[in-house]
């Protein structure tokens, strides 16, 4: 019988730590000290659990990455139940961008922080949007929608866009304005 590891105390404080501060003070912005300090571990438990910062930067990215995964979930198959999904999406992307303290998105954000394409910080922001790409995709496909493949390229960039948007104009706009668009696309069904 296989026993369930339990995830460290410290490890799950450290990404709470860098999650906080990575989000609201930019990645480069944070030293590991600082997020040792506000774990309140020492630099030998961080050096357990990350070989290095960058580890820590992945970490937090896959866990942000396994949150949206989770709440989002898989693109219905039935044509109605599709298009509600990805009106739900939107909806769910428009509220993120009024939420109180909203930086922008931090998978953006990582990507600006980190241009290498080579780097493992860039490497675990791809996989997020590979994966959104995918599950919107297989939304607009499900939907009905004629050019699946074009209707995602236009929602992953009306999402970045308002994401952007979220951040440096008025959320409440950018988020009308995402809706608006997601149904324009919809209407192609």
């Amino acid at each position: 019988m296989t026993t369930a590891v339990r995830p460290s105390a410290a490890r799950e404080r450290l990404l709470r730590a860098a999650s906080a501060t990575f989000y609201a003070e930019g990645i480069r912005g944070v030293g590991v000290d600082r997020v040792i300090g506000e774990a309140g571990v020492t630099r030998a438990t961080f050096y357990r659990h990350f070989p290095g910062k960058d580890d820590l930067v992945v970490a937090y990215l896959e866990a942000v990455d396994v949150g949206v995964r989770e709440r989002v979930g898989a693109a219905p198959t039935t044509a109605n139940a599709a298009a509600g999904f990805l009106r739900g999406l939107a909806g769910g992307i428009g509220d993120e961008l009024c939420r109180r303290a909203f930086r922008g998105c931090p998978f953006i954000n990582a990507a600006a922080e980190f241009p290498d394409a080579t780097h493992p910080v860039h490497r675990a922001v791809l996989a997020h949007r590979r994966w959104l790409e995918d599950v919107v995709r297989h939304g607009f496909a499900a939907a009905g929608h004629p050019d699946p493949a074009e209707a995602t390229r236009r929602f992953v960039m009306l999402r970045d866009g308002a994401m952007v948007a979220g951040y440096l104009a008025d959320p409440g706009t950018a988020r009308t304005t995402l809706l608006a668009a997601v149904d324009d696309l919809l209407a192609a069904t």
